[in-house]
């Protein structure tokens, strides 16, 4: 299992809206935390390394399964992330 700084993910492009179509490949810890501070009044300061809230090793699998319809949800600070088989973030804000 690669460190968690070596597992990227797809989040939007800061200050850009994901309709936009705009991703960037980032580390999961700071894709998850970028992508909670922009769907939320929270700071990305606010929120934990991804590991504090789910298995790295399961998003792994998921980014790596080759399944883009796959989907693993969590939560962060009261609030519904999901990262999808192709490895974009979403965040739910309305928890």
């Amino acid at each position: 299992m690669p460190a968690n700084g070596d597992l990227y993910v797809l989040a939007p492009g800061e200050g850009d809206a994901e309709s936009d179509g705009w991703v960037s490949p980032r580390p999961v810890n700071e894709a998850v935390g970028a992508a909670v501070a922009d769907a939320t009044d929270l700071s990305a300061d606010d929120v934990d390394d991804a590991d504090a809230y789910v298995d790295i090793e399961q998003i792994e699998t998921l980014v790596d399964g080759g399944d883009d319809e796959a989907s693993l949800t969590f939560t962060v600070e009261g609030h519904d992330v999901t990262i999808d088989g192709g490895g974009h973030v979403t965040v739910d804000p309305d928890e």
